[in-house]
């Protein structure tokens, strides 16, 4: 199981953003009845490498991939993987209960499930009309 923070809002000049050489995270996010679930492929990934950081309408994910060459790389014919600091900050598109948010890491997938914190469904009000 990945940590969670949870940062208030009133908090969120305590974010650590990402410096400006980082690679960005790819990402899935998607609702279901009673989350939004967000995905990403972090093979290589530790768990004590990433920082997950959430407020009711936000979700930052920052980590590192590390490079354990341990010998000298004559030449590269091809670097596509991104290795170093990576980050993402998401703005979800409903609110969300950030004390029951999940994340697990399985298969090189970081999966976290972010319950919804209720529809603010419009309602009308009856007016009444006093004499």
């Amino acid at each position: 199981m990945v940590p969670i923070k949870k940062i208030p809002t009133e908090n969120l000049e305590q974010i650590e953003w990402p410096a400006e050489e980082e690679g960005e995270l790819a990402i899935d996010l998607y609702e279901t009845e009673n989350e939004l679930v967000l995905k990403s492929a972090i093979g290589g990934v530790k768990a004590e490498n990433l920082d997950i950081s959430i407020t009711n309408d936000m979700i930052t994910i920052t980590g590192e991939r590390q490079l354990e060459e341990k010998e000298e790389i004559k030449k590269n014919y091809y670097q596509e993987c991104f290795w170093g600091r990576f980050s993402r900050a998401v703005i979800l598109p409903k609110e969300v209960k950030s004390d029951l948010a999940t994340a697990v890491i399985k298969n090189g997938i970081l999966t976290i499930r972010l319950p919804k914190a209720g529809d603010n469904k419009k309602q009308g009000i009856k007016i009444i009309e006093e004499e």
